[in-house]
């Protein structure tokens, strides 16, 4: 029974892992393509729109 809750325990916790793996995979591929279309268009910087001041400001990466 203890070997059940072992393997439990380490498939939940791989299941987790993966997902965060998978979560910071798409942040760094959204990252990388961001600054392609920053040198295709010439831009030094993506301006984003504050929603509370509606100012618009660079993105923090």
């Amino acid at each position: 029974m203890p070997q059940l809750i072992f393997f439990a325990l380490v498939g939940v916790v791989a299941y987790f892992g993966y997902r965060s793996f998978l979560k910071e995979a798409e942040r760094v591929t959204a990252k990388i393509r961001r600054a392609e279309q920053q040198t295709a268009n010439g831009a030094t910087g993506t301006l984003v729109k504050d929603p509370e001041t509606g100012e618009y400001r660079l993105a923090k990466d």
